[in-house]
């Protein structure tokens, strides 16, 4: 329950802030994870991205200022953080349909998002299959992509490079390297040095990386591991959403700060076989 209090705290502090350019940061760490591991948990439990669920609030209460005042439209706009009248109109059409001028006309109908607040639904349906295991620190060789804070602005740029490494032969020439215990096609969601996101797609190996690869270095850590296969993309996206809306929060454990890291043991997009690895710590 408590990891359900911190993400309900999270959402207090969304709405103090409206009027604000709002800290990611502040609130991994009110949750007590990473940012990137804070919008994944946001995004599965909320079924909306944490970038959208801000605009929303704001938007809804741009509409309610509207409604109530006469003052101008370019000073709630700055208000909601929109530098421009241009920006704002599009952005208020985009969610309630008509322009911010029509608002005080008698009779116009705007739409209100709520604050959200979670709580804990226990389904039991389907079982899941995990097992948890300590893992030294380990070596990955393969090519990486910088990421945007904002992870639904990656949605792109990850099946873009899959299918970029697949057709210039980059996975069979990774394959061939793989001489590590950890066998297998590896997605990682990790940091560069400077705290800014990358994903590597590579494999576990001593070999030296050259050639247009480069390595990182994933540290030792406890990981919940979770089997699955299907159809991928879909079948590890719906595995992860289960990790977290189903298992994270009843399991007594939290995630640890620490890359997620995907491991495709058939990576056939078609008939995939996979392993999900989040790190986590045991809750205190």
């Amino acid at each position: 329950m408590e990891w359900i209090e911190r993400l309900n705290e999270t959402i207090d502090y969304i709405e103090e802030h409206l009027t604000e350019e709002i800290d990611y940061e502040e609130l991994a760490k009110i949750a007590g994870c990473s940012t990137y591991h804070f919008q994944r948990m946001f995004a599965f439990m909320a079924d909306v991205s944490l970038s959208e669920y801000i605009r929303r609030r704001k938007l809804s209460l741009a509409a309610v200022d509207l409604q109530g005042s006469d003052v101008k439209i370019i000073d709630i706009a700055l208000k909601y953080g929109y530098n421009s009248p241009t920006a704002f109109n599009r952005a208020f059409q985009s969610i309630h349909g008509i322009a911010p001028s029509l608002v005080r006309s008698e009779g116009i109908s705007v739409k209100s998002f709520p604050p959200l607040k979670f709580k804990l639904t226990v389904k039991g349906v389907e079982e899941m299959n995990y097992r948890i295991e300590k893992k030294d620190a380990f070596r990955v060789v393969g090519v990486s992509r910088p990421l945007y804070k904002e992870i639904e602005k990656n949605f792109a740029i990850v099946p873009k490079m899959w299918q970029d490494v697949a057709v210039d032969g980059t996975i069979n020439r990774l394959a061939g390297m793989m001489d590590m215990p950890l066998k297998g096609i590896l997605g990682v969601c990790g940091y560069n040095t400077d705290e800014s996101m990358k994903y590597i797609i590579g494999v576990a190996s001593s070999m030296d990386a050259s050639d247009g690869l480069e390595e990182y270095a994933i540290p030792a850590f406890t990981w919940a591991v979770f089997p699955g296969e299907g159809v991928c993309p879909q079948a590890i996206q719906e595995l992860e959403q289960r990790v977290v809306t189903e298992w994270l929060p009843t399991s007594g454990y939290e995630y640890d700060n620490g890359p997620d890291v995907e491991l495709y043991i058939s990576p056939d997009p078609q008939n995939a076989k996979f392993e999900v690895w989040i790190p986590v710590v045991k809750k205190q």
